[in-house]
């Protein structure tokens, strides 16, 4: 919302959470704020309180109802079918928010975006946003898979209802989902309240704005301390690190960041990154990447979602930017020396 739009796509924004974390709360301030803007909101209602409808109704948006199935088994006739009937009233709107079931695992929702042609030339997936209960989170990541799916997922996470914890129980919840995703802009919150511009038009999945997203994108390995020891126990434990300042490795999810200031070969990298995601793409959720190729004057950027990748040149290097690749990988149980290795052999 903060900045102008920079193509002409209109863009996504995926909310997720868990049942009852208040993405429901989310969606209705955002329709209800004073922000001059008109969104095209995709709710899926499945078991759960949808959308005051006085409230859309007062607020002048237009609410689609996906069939009553969860948004992952229909979500790949029924989203593309939404959007397209959507995109035929263009300028109606500024945005779309697509709201998914708590239950569901957000990747089928950000590949339509990539997957379908017609999706991808007129949206663009601007953020996933993932809304977490702090009351609850401890024991959802504990037994529901979807929950830490959610989390690894994210852009953008809300630690909502940070009224009914503790401090030092915040403290420990914000440490456990760091564990899992590193990379994403974390706030606490209470009923969900926000400044819209920390949520919406965020262009997370542009990678320009990468450093405002994700600060540590470019700050490389000297944060990895969590991959020194074997990954072979399933569970969470914690080291004390920087005074006291709990750190929490989930030993089932990782992020492996990789760099080189090398150029790299195109012609060994996009064979390599096909198969490496062609063989472990269910274990992995998110890929993303800025990349310097050999005779190159462009930064490349790509991302992907389990096994499917996007990528295009982005813009010219500039004069006193750094040439330098980055890419990171967010998955459960990566083969991270492989990955390394891989990676190295495509240096130029």
């Amino acid at each position: 919302m903060a900045e102008p739009l920079s193509s002409e796509k209109v863009p996504v924004t995926v909310l997720t959470g868990y049942l009852g974390a208040g993405k429901t709360t989310l969606l209705n301030r955002i329709l209800s704020e004073p922000h001059g803007k008109k969104y095209a909101v995709i709710v899926n209602e499945f078991g759960e309180i949808g959308i005051d409808n006085d409230l859309v109704v007062g607020a002048d948006e237009e609410v689609f109802e996906m069939n009553n199935g969860c948004i992952c088994c229909t979500v790949r006739g029924d989203l593309v079918r939404i959007l397209d009937g959507l995109m035929r009233r263009k300028g109606k709107f500024d945005a779309i928010i697509v709201e998914t079931t708590g239950l569901a695992d957000p990747a089928p929702v950000a590949q339509t975006f990539f997957v379908d042609q017609n999706v991808g030339r007129k949206t663009r997936l601007d953020a996933v946003v993932t809304v977490a209960d702090a009351k609850w989170l401890k024991d959802r990541l504990n037994d529901a898979p979807e929950a830490k799916n959610q989390i690894a997922f994210a852009d953008v996470i809300l630690i909502n209802k940070t009224d009914l914890v503790s401090a030092d129980e915040l403290s420990e919840i914000e440490a456990r989902v760091r564990g899992i995703n590193r990379y994403a802009k974390v706030h606490r919150t209470e009923r969900a309240q926000i400044p819209l511009g920390e949520v919406l038009g965020r262009n997370a999945f542009d990678l320009d704005r990468i450093l405002d997203i994700e600060p540590e994108f470019l700050e490389g390995d000297e944060h990895d301390h969590d991959h020194e020891h074997d990954h072979e126990h399933g569970h969470d434990h914690t080291h004390e690190h920087h005074g006291g300042l709990r750190h929490y490795h989930d030993e089932e999810m990782q992020s492996v960041s990789l760099s080189s200031e090398r150029p790299l070969d195109p012609d060994k990298f996009f064979p390599w990154v096909q198969d490496l995601v062609q063989k472990e793409g269910p274990n992995i959720l998110r890929c993303k990447g800025i990349l310097a190729f050999k005779d190159d004057d462009e930064r490349f950027v790509f991302q992907g979602v389990h096994m499917i990748l996007d990528g295009d040149h982005q813009r010219p290097w500039k004069d006193a930017e750094k040439r330098d690749s980055r890419i990171v990988f967010i998955g459960r149980n990566l083969p991270e020396e492989k990955i390394r290795l891989g990676f190295e052999s495509c240096i130029a």
